[in-house]
């Protein structure tokens, strides 16, 4: 459980404190490295998760409308975050929102940042990464499913962009970078309290293995949300890249690599 808390903590404390070295993530390598990110975890989500989650219950059809509310919560809470949780920066939406941009059609999205208040884009924020953190909670009785090494890489690798698209937008809404750092913090510490308090209720019996598979639906969906919008917008008006389709084949591939290995 440490290294499961050291991780969650520490990486998008570090990814967040990045602005301080790369203040602009124009480099076309930040959006390679997002998409590398969607990809393995779509992949993990669909060849690791899935699975077992459909092997272990047998209410099949409640996982799937856990997997579904999950999905949209997701798309309710990036409303209020503008779609951080994929690397969406201010002033510099992606993919076919920067077309629709350029063009004059779509100009809503690309100040939503603005004007979003810094507390309410936290608290958006927190509650995805609360939800992430519990979901690496394990039963006492462990099963396939609770391997959660492929997981735990997958969520880092999404959340460390996540907290560098977080502090680029508070550093340009509060007008400092060192006044954006205590909302970094916050975000950092909301998956590890998640895991902890998720792990107490499953200890004390107040959450139970259905529930915790129901749990990892939720987030199931959230997942399929974050990781296929990431891959979509990469390819605006869907034209083919190479560079890019060969980033998300290798990390769809090294995610079924790590579901092999670990």
């Amino acid at each position: 459980m440490t290294l499961k808390l050291s991780v969650l903590f520490f990486v998008p404390l570090f990814a967040g404190l990045l602005i301080y070295l790369i203040p602009s993530s124009k480099n076309s390598n930040f959006k390679l490295i997002l998409v590398f990110a969607g990809s393995y975890l779509f992949a993990i989500t669909v060849t690791h998760i899935l699975p077992e989650l459909y092997s272990q219950h047998q209410q099949v059809e409640l996982i799937g409308l856990f997997v579904l509310a999950g999905f949209f919560l997701q798309q309710l809470l990036e409303f209020f975050t503008a779609g951080i949780e994929h690397g969406h920066l201010p002033g510099r939406p992606s993919g076919i929102h920067q077309h629709d941009h350029d063009h004059g059609h779509d100009h809503s999205h690309s100040h939503s940042h603005q004007s979003v208040s810094a507390l309410v884009l936290l608290l958006a924020l927190c509650v995805h990464a609360f939800l992430e953190g519990g979901m690496l909670a394990q039963p006492v009785r462990a099963g396939s499913i609770y391997d959660m090494d492929a997981i735990l890489l997958g969520i880092a690798l999404h959340r460390a962009p996540a907290a560098f698209a977080l502090m680029a937008v508070l550093a340009s809404q509060l007008h400092s970078k060192s006044k954006a750092i205590p909302h970094l913090i916050v975000f950092s510490l909301t998956a590890p309290f998640g895991l902890i308090l998720s792990t107490y209720f499953v200890q004390t019996e107040m959450l139970s293995e259905a529930g915790l598979i129901y749990l990892y639906a939720l987030v199931c969906g959230n997942f399929l949300h974050i990781s296929t919008t990431i891959v979509f917008e990469s390819s605006p008006e869907h034209r083919f890249n190479a560079k890019k389709t060969a980033v998300a084949v290798f990390g769809a591939l090294t995610a079924v690599a790590v579901e092999f290995i670990i």
